[in-house]
């Protein structure tokens, strides 16, 4: 029979590592919630239709990267590649748009047919924020500022911000026709997804990896000498936010995004330390998705962050124990097992962020104190026959050398409130 193991790229997240998702994610809701973002949750299924129709057919996420399947009822369905089409799905379904603004953000995992590697995996995880209704670039600094106090809560310190501006979609166009003839002239240089890239989505080009395009690609002609009015004031406008801010910032001409549904501003937070993957977090404006799905026309700008690659970049020495129990309750005897429960449920009552772990299986009391011990608990709590007779229960301390004590019933929940300071 074959070993039964998660799928390639697929990967648990177990308990010892699961305090470090936690600290991060309400680290970073934190955050979301000092600008009042508001939480939407979204299904991790969607019309395959949406994807093609949002991320463009062209991509490498809808030609390559995408789980999509039929379902019983010969419907193509596709786990989410990325969280900002089904956001926008969303919004128009329940009316959230219509003479509306909105402030979103949403948490889970998405999923691409990609190559595993280090920073990047089928199944990944990413928190998601989008803004709804606002057409200036101060939503757009809004959200540049709200990822530079992440980085300072989290103590990051080397990420670099690159902006750009794409335009509108009639400046794009202008553009690329410069770009494909330059490009058409050089066509012998071009490797095997370039040559195709130049016939469905030339702006892809510019953001190959390939090295030995990237001369080819930095003596291309670039979108800024051709932007529109509207385009280059609404980013000199953004800059100019972004100066007053103190945010250090490289203006990244080639920078254009893997989505076809941006424009305008795009930005990603970049690193050095995570090799090949160095996005951290990359966003942008994508004013005419929500008009493309019919609905009325709505501003947009969103941005995405991946939690495993912040994970990488994260230092948890000083990350406070949240995981441990404050107490371990040892019961020696049948009738302790039984009181201890009702002790534990009395403490827990009492004290509502008091964490007890309530010893259960029997075992001696040596084998008892050895698994409160590895359990990281602060205290013992033991509970046998004489404790119950004369109604009290043994402190033990076993993180440091104070001497055991032994407290009446009612004062437990006070000895421990002022002990474990809780």
């Amino acid at each position: 029979m074959a070993k039964i193991q998660a799928i390639r790229g697929m990967h648990d997240i177990l308990m010892q590592d699961t305090p470090r998702w936690q600290y991060l994610e309400e680290s970073i809701n934190s955050i979301l919630k000092q600008y009042a973002y508001q939480e939407i949750r979204l299904p991790i299924v969607e019309k395959t239709e949406l994807f093609k129709r949002s991320i463009g057919d062209n991509t490498d996420i809808v030609s390559k990267e995408m789980y999509s399947f039929d379902d019983r009822n010969k419907s193509s369905l596709t786990l989410r590649p990325e969280g900002t089409a089904g956001c926008v799905r969303a919004g128009i379904e329940h009316g959230l748009f219509h003479n509306q603004t909105q402030r979103l953000w949403y948490i889970g995992p998405m999923f691409r047919h990609e190559r595993p590697q280090k920073g990047r995996q089928r199944q990944f995880h990413q928190i998601g924020v989008e803004a709804f209704g606002f057409a200036g670039p101060d939503i757009d600094a809004e959200q540049i500022l709200m990822c530079a106090r992440i980085w300072k809560m989290l103590n990051l310190s080397d990420i670099s911000l690159e902006i750009n501006s794409l335009g509108t979609s009639e400046s794009r166009a202008n553009y690329r026709k410069i770009l494909v003839d330059y490009l058409s002239s050089n066509k012998e240089r071009l490797d095997e997804d370039s040559l195709v890239r130049l016939e469905q989505n030339p702006l892809r080009i510019l953001d190959s990896k390939n090295p030995e395009m990237q001369t080819l690609i930095n003596g291309s002609p670039t979108l800024d000498e051709h932007l529109d009015s509207e385009s280059a004031d609404h980013f000199a406008g953004l800059r100019t936010i972004l100066d007053d801010a103190g945010i250090e910032y490289k203006v990244n001409p080639r920078l254009v995004r893997g989505l076809d549904y941006y424009g305008k501003t795009v930005f990603e937070w970049i690193t050095n330390q995570l090799g090949a993957q160095g996005t951290v977090c990359a966003g942008g404006r994508y004013d005419g998705l929500v008009e493309h799905h019919g609905a009325s026309p709505t501003p947009a700008v969103g941005f995405a962050m991946g939690l495993e690659r912040l994970l990488e970049l994260t230092d948890f020495t000083n990350m406070p124990d949240k995981q441990s129990p404050h107490a371990y309750l040892i019961l020696s005897g049948e009738q302790a097992a039984e009181r201890g429960i009702l002790l534990a449920e009395q403490l827990r009552d009492q004290l509502p962020r008091l964490r007890i772990l309530s010893h259960c299986g029997g075992g001696s009391l040596k084998s008892q104190f050895k698994k409160a011990d590895k359990s990281g608990a602060q205290l013992a709590l033991v509970l046998g026959e004489d404790e119950i007779a004369q109604n009290q229960v043994s402190i033990k301390f076993l993180r440091s050398d104070s001497p055991q004590t032994v407290i009446k019933w009612p004062e437990i929940a006070n000895f421990l409130s002022t002990s474990l300071q809780i």
